[in-house]
C-alpha cells in the first residue's frame, strides 16, 4: 500500500512537471509569435520611412539636374549666340577683304596704265635724247662718244654729290622703316629684365673688432699670417687702417676662401699654422660647395635643364668673377633674360635662346688659362660637354670670332651688349677711356681739310671744325659718311657715335 501512494506521488509529479513543460512551451510560443508581430510591424514602419526618405533624395535630386541641364542649356545657349556674332563678325571681314581686293586690283590696273605710259614717255625721251645728240654732234664737231665723255667727267662731281645726299636719304629712310620694330622689341625686352649692379674690385677688406687681433694673425715673427698666405695664395695687408685687414689678390676665389677662413680663425681664437691649414682646406671645399650649389639654383631659377654638371660649376664660378666691374653671374642672368624674350618676340626657341645667354661668357671662368679668347674658350667647352651646335655657336660668335651660322647668335651678341653697354653696368678704366676718346679724335683729324676735333658726351659724339677754303658744303656729308665707317670698322665701342661736322666761313675785319 505504501509502495502505490509512492508511485502514484511519482506518476503526479511526471505529470505536473510534463504539464508545466506544455504550458510553458505554449507560453513561449505565443511570446515568439508577439515578437514576430511586432518585428513585422517595426520593419513596415523603417520600410515606410525608408522610402519616404528615398523619395526626398530622388525629388531633390531630380530637382538638383534639372538644375545643371538648365544651367548647361543656358551655357550652351550662350555658346551660340557667341558663335553666330563671331559668324557674323567674319562674314563682315569676308566682306571687307574681298571689297579691299577689288581695290587693289583696280589699283594695280592703274599702276599697269601708268608703267606703259612712263614707258611711252622714256622712248620719247630716248628719241629726243638722241636727236640732241646727234644736233649737239653737229655743231660742236665732237663725236657722241667724246661729247659723252666730256658730259660725264663734266657731271661726276654733281653725281658724286646727288648720290651721297640720295644715300644719307636712304639710310634715313631706312632707320625710320627697318628699325622702328628693331628699336621697339629691344626696349620692350630692357624694360622687362630688372637687375642688380654690383661691383667687385681686386681686393677685399675683413673688419675686425679691435686691433689686438692683428696681433694674433700676424704670430710670432709673422709666422701665422705667412702660413695664411701661402695657403690661401692671396696677399694680407695689415697696415694703420683702424679695425679693418685688406685681403688682396686678382682671384676673387680665393679672396673669399681666405676672407671666410680669416673669419673663422678669429671667431674660433686658435690660430697656428697647423689650424690655419685645416681651416683653409675645409673652407675652400665649402665654397667648391657652394659655387655648385650656386650653379644649380641659377639653372633652377632660370629654368635651364639637362646641363653638364661642370657646366654647372663654371656657372656658378661666374659669382667670384667681375668684368669691367660688372660681376660676371648677374650679366650672364641677364644676358639669358634679354636673349629669351627677344627670340620670343621674334619667335624663336626662347630656351635655347636662354641657355646660349647664360653660357656665353663661360670661357672666362676656365680651370686652366690657355691662350685663347674667352668666345672661342667658351665654345669649346660648350661642345665638349656636348651642347647644341647653335648654342656653341652662338657662345663663339658674340665677339664675331667666327661666323655666325644661326639667328640665334646675334641675338645674344646684342643681348650681351645691351647688358654690358647699360649706363652704370660697368666701370671702364680711365686710362681706356681717354684711350678711346683719343683714338676718335685722331681719326678724325687724318683726314685732309679737318682743323680741330672734340670727343663730347663720354665718347658718344664727335665734333669735327674742318677749313672752310679746304672743304666745301659739297664734301661736308661725305667727309662725315667716311668718318663714321672708319670708326665703326676699326674701334670697339658701346652704343653709337655720333659724327658732326662743321664748316663755317668767318670774315674779319679791324677799325683803326
Amino acid at each position: 500500500m505504501q509502495y502505490i501512494e509512492i508511485i502514484i506521488a511519482a506518476v503526479s509529479a511526471v505529470l505536473g512537471g510534463v504539464i508545466g513543460y506544455l504550458s510553458y512551451k505554449l507560453l513561449l510560443k505565443n511570446k515568439v509569435k508577439n515578437i514576430l508581430k511586432e518585428a513585422t510591424s517595426e520593419a513596415e514602419a523603417i520600410k515606410k520611412d525608408k522610402m519616404l526618405e528615398v523619395k526626398e533624395k530622388f525629388v531633390n535630386l531630380k530637382s538638383e539636374y534639372e538644375k545643371q541641364v538648365a544651367a548647361r542649356n543656358a551655357k550652351m545657349q550662350q555658346n551660340e549666340s557667341r558663335i553666330q556674332q563671331k559668324e557674323l563678325s567674319l562674314n563682315q571681314r569676308q566682306g571687307d577683304l574681298q571689297r579691299k581686293m577689288n581695290e587693289l586690283e583696280a589699283t594695280r590696273e592703274n599702276l599697269d596704265n601708268q608703267l606703259q605710259a612712263l614707258d611711252e614717255k622714256r622712248r620719247d625721251l630716248e628719241r629726243s635724247q638722241k636727236q640732241v645728240t646727234d644736233q649737239l654732234a653737229a655743231v660742236s664737231g665732237l663725236s657722241p662718244e667724246e661729247a659723252k665723255a666730256q658730259l660725264v667727267e663734266s657731271l661726276k662731281e654733281k653725281a658724286k654729290t646727288d648720290a651721297m645726299a640720295y644715300v644719307n636719304e636712304m639710310m634715313e629712310e631706312a632707320k625710320m622703316t627697318a628699325n622702328k620694330e628693331a628699336k621697339r622689341i629691344i626696349v620692350q625686352t630692357i624694360q622687362r629684365v630688372a637687375t642688380e649692379t654690383a661691383i667687385e674690385n681686386s681686393v677685399t677688406v675683413f673688419n675686425i673688432e679691435s686691433d689686438e687681433v692683428k696681433g694674433r694673425i700676424i704670430g710670432r715673427e709673422g709666422r701665422n699670417i705667412r702660413a695664411l698666405e701661402a695657403a690661401t695664395g692671396v696677399e694680407i695687408i695689415v697696415d694703420d687702417t683702424p679695425e679693418a685687414i685688406v685681403l688682396s689678390g686678382f682671384d676673387p676665389v680665393r679672396r673669399e676662401i681666405a676672407r671666410l677662413a680669416l673669419h673663422q680663425l678669429v671667431v674660433d681664437g686658435r690660430i697656428h699654422p697647423a689650424r690655419i691649414e685645416e681651416v683653409v682646406a675645409k673652407t675652400r671645399k665649402q665654397v667648391e660647395e657652394e659655387i655648385v650649389e650656386v650653379g644649380k639654383r641659377t639653372t633652377i631659377d632660370l629654368g635651364i635643364h639637362g646641363l653638364h654638371p661642370e657646366l654647372i660649376r663654371l656657372v656658378g664660378k661666374m659669382k667670384y668673377r667681375s668684368s669691367y666691374g660688372q660681376n660676371l653671374l648677374q650679366h650672364a642672368r641677364e644676358t639669358a633674360n634679354l636673349c629669351a624674350i627677344m627670340a620670343a618676340e621674334l619667335g624663336l626657341n626662347p630656351q635655347k635662346a636662354k641657355r646660349a645667354g647664360l653660357l656665353h661668357d663661360i670661357g672666362k671662368v676656365p680651370d686652366d688659362q690657355p691662350e685663347l679668347p674667352h668666345a672661342i674658350l667658351g665654345m669649346n667647352l660648350a661642345e665638349k660637354y656636348k651642347e647644341k651646335p647653335d648654342v656653341c655657336n652662338a657662345i663663339g660668335s658674340h665677339h664675331d670670332e667666327v661666323e655666325m651660322t644661326s639667328l640665334l647668335a646675334p641675338i645674344v651678341q646684342v643681348c650681351d651688349a645691351i647688358s654690358g653697354a647699360r649706363p652704370g653696368a660697368r666701370r671702364e678704366i680711365v686710362e681706356a677711356y681717354i684711350k678711346r676718346l683719343n683714338d676718335l679724335e685722331n681719326i678724325a683729324l687724318s683726314y685732309p681739310g679737318v682743323l680741330k676735333t672734340y670727343a663730347i658726351q663720354a665718347g658718344r659724339e664727335l665734333r669735327v671744325i674742318v677749313g672752310a677754303d679746304k672743304v666745301d658744303d659739297k664734301t661736308v656729308e661725305t667727309l662725315s659718311y667716311d668718318i663714321a665707317k672708319k670708326i665703326q670698322d676699326e674701334m670697339t665701342y658701346p652704343g653709337q657715335v655720333k659724327i658732326t661736322v662743321i664748316r663755317e666761313t668767318r670774315a674779319v675785319s679791324y677799325a683803326k
